[in-house]
């Protein structure tokens, strides 16, 4: 009880969680038990140096590499080419593009970043409201958290010992399912609002279309390197994540063009920074992942639902509600680990598979992404369309209601997750 008393109070003291949960864990080691506090930097040490998370900084460079080396840009329009000619066909882009790029960079603030910077003025000069253009790009890029690879799914991976392969390819289907119902949500609004039509519709002529996915024929050879090395036993998803960025540097440098290599340094440095915060709060959450556990707290929790008799559809409709509610407060990683070691028993108890509980942690915390007063990408559209973050927040409602349906059919269909794995 002291443990979550300090760590709720330093929480609403504005205190970095980060922070909040490094002191936590150093009060516990210095008032509560035996062990030497040199322990403390060795478990952050330790918590750090395993092969999975160097999957991170590679992924994260390579979604700046990018963003800024004409790969984005080429998604776009050759996503552009195939849907754009259908009604509320730039709206279908910006959707299908964050699909792609979430295949990509595994991010869900640079995929809205890379395809929101060049989609919402389009989708606005050609007639779309700014508040419908803004609040879908915000919800379709909290796709780059579910489609693999999945920085979060990563993070579960190692709270949970997890195969980290198994966990990408079960996000798969549950992502394009997601993204394939804001694509219907895309053309019910637009045949209803007029939005693609008439002077604003796009007219591509065949040759153009041919031209635009020719060009784009390197960008979306990414995703199929990435995701095929993984399936095809070729790569780990870290040696994947490296080739990602040996590939993005290739591409963009020599191929397109459109980077220089004097401009690397300042994207190695930007993608630094944004690894060591994320690094900073893995190593501090799996130390707080290891007091919970010395305490005996997930045991305790278990037994104690347990003794409810719930079954595993009531105890995942629990999950949901937590993880929504955590979700609006708690930024994704530290969340998961947090919460995943004390749901992971429960859940093996009742039946529900460790891998299936994954994805729906994610997808509940991808609608987090969209949710205030913590949600990322509110912060992240905000800066880009000149909207304040809750009118940001309030133009994402419908779209995220569509996640949200998303999530419990996934929920409560195991197969949907499970069905390349032989589950369900």
């Amino acid at each position: 009880m002291a443990l979550v008393v300090i760590l709720f109070a330093l929480l609403l003291s504005a205190t970095p969680i980060a922070v909040a949960l490094g002191l936590t864990s150093f009060v516990y080691f210095f008032y509560f038990t035996l062990i030497p506090l040199t322990q403390v930097p060795e478990r952050l040490f330790n918590s750090l140096n395993t092969f999975p998370l160097m999957a991170i900084p590679f992924f994260v460079l390579a979604a700046s590499i990018m963003s800024r080396g004409g790969i984005s840009r080429r998604l776009i329009a050759a996503c552009n080419a195939v849907v754009g000619q259908f009604r509320g066909g730039l709206a279908m882009t910006g959707v299908l593009s964050c699909m792609f790029f979430a295949a990509i960079s595994g991010s869900s603030p640079a995929t809205v970043v890379a395809v929101g910077t060049l989609i919402i003025p389009a989708m606005v000069a050609s007639g779309y409201g700014k508040r419908f253009s803004t609040g879908l790009i915000t919800t379709s890029g909290s796709l780059g958290i579910l489609i693999p690879p999945s920085i979060p799914l990563i993070v579960y991976g190692i709270a949970t010992e997890e195969s980290i392969g198994d966990l990408f390819i079960a996000g798969l289907l549950p992502g394009l399912v997601a993204g394939l119902m804001l694509l219907g949500l895309v053309l019910v609004v637009s045949r209803r609002r007029g939005y693609g039509s008439g002077a604003h519709a796009i007219t591509l002529t065949r040759a153009e279309r041919i031209r635009a996915v020719r060009d784009a024929l390197l960008s979306l050879a990414l995703p199929a390197l990435v995701l095929g090395g993984i399936y095809g036993g070729i790569f780990t998803p870290t040696e994947a994540a490296a080739m990602a960025v040996f590939y993005a540097v290739i591409v963009s440098v020599f191929v397109y063009r459109e980077l220089d290599l004097r401009a690397l340094g300042a994207i190695l440095l930007t993608s630094a920074r944004t690894s060591a915060m994320i690094m900073f709060i893995i190593a501090n959450g799996i130390l707080f992942s290891f007091v919970l556990t010395s305490e005996r707290i997930p045991g305790e929790i278990t037994e104690l639902l347990l003794g409810y008799e719930l079954n595993k559809w009531t105890f995942l409709l629990l999950v949901n509600i937590l993880l929504l509610v955590a979700g609006c407060f708690m930024e994704t990683s530290s969340a998961i680990l947090i919460l995943a070691p004390i749901l992971l028993p429960i859940a093996l108890e009742l039946g529900v598979d460790p891998i299936h509980l994954g994805i729906v942690m994610v997808m509940n915390l991808e609608i987090g992404m969209v949710t205030p007063p913590l949600g990322l990408n509110l912060f992240v559209a905000s800066g880009m369309s000149g909207m304040s973050v809750l009118q940001v927040a309030r133009a994402a409602v419908p779209t995220a209601l569509v996640l949200l349906a998303a999530l419990f059919l996934v929920t409560y269909v195991p197969a949907i997750s499970l069905a390349f794995l032989g589950g369900g």
